[in-house]
């Protein structure tokens, strides 16, 4: 018998009818120590022979008043003993405190197991397939549950949505599918055992939260991807604008990660504990990083714009003054590096203040600036200088060509050909020491002067070094001057000078050419002696002329023939390129010359004269003297008519007296 109710209490109602004056305080003490009596006398085990009644049932007395007496009373009493009864199982009722009750629904399958364990001849410990009957009836509610939540329409729906883009109250729309679910799953459950009750619920809410925690981060997703995207439209706003780079970030990622917040917490699933740090997390690492590259980007922008304006303003004035070289060529670009550098200097650091770096950080891109401004000179240097052979021609062809007011020299005799080639290598000598090293440091050196010894004066640079034979150009640097800061050394100067005379030297002796030709242009007379030796020589045939003055025309009719070939032939331009190119183009010119000469002879001879038939004048000797003129100028136009090979006319009109 104990067997039977060991794991179990049961309550034994004792009911009381037709309840007289008595109080049912003082029956109640009097039936319980009835009931004491029946316990005490019931055979137990040895384990069990102290165990007090109350271990294993609850006595209760309920009395019930006289139907007869009081009708309405006692309906009113029974409906809630009656109730007792329906609610048994729950908290409170009859079998409330019963481990091993087992609702309606699973009376079947418990009665089942029942049988078997009886079959089976095993412990009667009944109470143990109230766990078992839960256990099945809750885990099918549960499977029914999930698989009804699954095919929910509105679950679907959001699922789909929430893939594709954010929806606005997902975490509210979420629960109350959530909480309809669960509420169905309490209602079918209610009667089964609590603790099978409440770990399939839980079970059944890790399932649900598993299927919907995708959407979750789905809609999490999409709320940092939105808020990522528009920082980063808002961000560039704020630059463009002209806001400062650190304030307008600070600013910007301020109001989005609370966008965040405010968003995410609209998300949470009242169910679930989730947190949403790790997506928050990565949009600030995402913010962080998308600043950091537009920082890099526009600090990058920026120190490219400043190295650009000190490019402008650099490269073509240091290109000029390199050009120009002179004394102060060098000093003139330390100041114009000093005076760009500093402005530019000033514009950087300002622009710099807006992105609020450290000071280290600030200090080595201004550093930068300035390493990059000194580079750009020396590079132009560097460029410049290995130009300097076309440089140094072109200054001496300058030079040597032009006079002081810039015009084309006439070598026309009266020039110093010797000081001008001195001068002129001498400024050329200038440039190639002006290139020959970069001077950014004002400091001195002597490589004009070693030059200047080595080059242009050897014989000074023999009695300076007092007879010893060192080359002071037999060396590859320079004193007091760094590797670093060479541009040309000692023995490419030599070599460059050595090419550089040579490449003019053609230059030098054209001009003396030119001069020379124009010297014997400019000279017609024959020497002094040749003048006397034809005094000497010639007076008997000056003699013989005054003596026949027939021969003075026939002279001068000759001296006028010669005058018209030297004139038609251009003797004096045919010798200018040399004598044997001028007797071959006068050979070939002459005949044709005579010929044409001849021929105008012939036409003006046999050109006829008009006559007056009424009048015939005497023949005097005044129009014997004119028939004369008219014959010499008849002559005089023959001879200085030239006529070309291709038949054009060139006449000289002849001389009136």
């Amino acid at each position: 018998m104990m067997r039977l109710f060991s794991p179990r209490k049961t309550t034994l109602l004792f009911v009381i009818r037709d309840k007289t004056r008595t109080p049912l305080e003082n029956l109640e003490p009097v039936l319980r120590e009835d009931i004491q009596k029946i316990w005490d006398a019931v055979p137990k085990p040895e384990a069990h022979n102290e165990t007090p009644l109350s271990e294993f049932f609850n006595v209760e007395v309920v009395a019930l008043s006289s139907y007869e007496e009081k009708e309405e009373q006692f309906r009113e009493q029974v409906a809630s003993l009656r109730q007792r009864f329906f609610h048994s199982i729950a908290p409170g009722g009859l079998a409330g405190d019963r481990r091993a009750v087992v609702p309606a629904s699973g009376f079947s399958f418990s009665a089942q197991q029942i049988w078997k364990i009886i079959k089976e001849n095993k412990d009667l410990d009944l109470p143990a397939h109230k766990v078992m009957v839960a256990t099945v009836r809750c885990e099918e509610i549960s499977n029914e549950k999930f698989s009804s939540f699954i095919g929910n329409e509105e679950w679907l729906q959001l699922e789909e949505i929430v893939q594709s883009q954010a929806v606005p109250g997902f975490g509210r729309k979420l629960s109350s599918i959530l909480d309809v679910c669960l509420s169905e799953y309490d209602l079918e459950a209610t009667y089964f055992d609590e603790g099978v009750r409440s770990s399939k619920r839980k079970q059944l809410e890790e399932k649900l939260l598993q299927l919907v925690q995708p959407a979750y981060q789905f809609m999490l997703g999409h709320i940092r991807s939105g808020n990522l995207d528009r920082f980063k439209k808002a961000f560039d706003n704020a630059l463009n604008e002209g806001k400062g780079f650190a304030v307008a970030a600070r600013d910007c990622i301020k109001y989005f990660m609370s966008q965040f917040d405010e968003e995410s917490a609209d998300t949470n699933i009242d169910l679930a504990k989730w947190d949403a740090s790790r997506v928050r997390e990565k949009l600030q690492r995402d913010i962080d990083a998308h600043v950091a590259a537009v920082r890099a980007a526009k600090l990058s922008e920026l120190t490219t714009v400043y190295e650009a304006k000190l490019n402008e303003a650099l490269s073509g004035p240091v290109e000029a003054l390199l050009d120009g070289a002179s004394d102060d060529t060098w000093p003139a670009i330390r100041k114009l590096l000093r005076q760009e550098t500093e402005t530019a200097v000033a514009e950087f650091a300002s622009a710099l203040s807006g992105f609020e770096m450290d000071e280290e950080t600030r200090e080595k891109m201004i550093l930068r600036l300035k390493d990059r401004a000194r580079g750009l000179v020396e590079a132009k240097a560097k460029e410049e200088a290995g130009r300097v052979l076309i440089r140094m021609k072109d200054r001496f062809s300058t030079l040597f060509s032009h006079d002081s007011d810039s015009m084309p020299r006439v070598w026309t005799g009266k020039e110093d050909i010797r000081a001008i080639t001195k001068s002129a290598r001498s400024s050329s000598l200038k440039l190639l020491s002006v290139m020959a090293a970069i001077r950014l440091d004002d400091n001195a050196d002597a490589i004009e002067h070693t030059l200047s010894l080595a080059l242009v004066d050897p014989k000074a640079a023999a009695s300076t070094n007092k007879g010893t034979s060192v080359d002071p150009l037999a060396s590859s640097t320079w004193e007091e001057v760094p590797a670093s800061k060479t541009l040309i050394t000692p023995v490419q100067c030599k070599s460059l000078w050595r090419q550089f005379r040579t490449e003019t030297e053609y230059t030098v002796t054209q001009a003396i050419a030119a001069q020379e030709a124009s010297r014997r242009n400019n000279n017609w007379l024959p020497p002094p002696w040749a003048i006397v030796a034809l005094v000497v020589l010639g007076f008997n045939e000056f003699m013989t002329l005054l003596r026949n003055p027939l021969y003075l025309g026939v002279i001068f009719v000759a001296f006028l023939l010669i005058k018209a070939l030297w004139v038609q032939l251009d003797i004096t331009g045919e010798f200018r390129h040399g004598a044997l190119p001028g007797i071959l183009s006068i050979s070939t010119k002459l005949l044709p010359t005579v010929m044409n000469l001849l021929r105008k002879l012939a036409e003006e001879g046999q050109r006829p004269t008009h006559t007056d038939p009424q009048r015939n004048p005497p023949l005097t000797a005044q129009s014997f003297q004119s028939g004369t003129n008219n014959y010499s100028g008849i002559s005089s136009s023959a001879s200085s008519e030239v006529t070309s090979e291709n038949g054009t006319k060139h006449s000289k009109p002849p001389a009136h007296q």
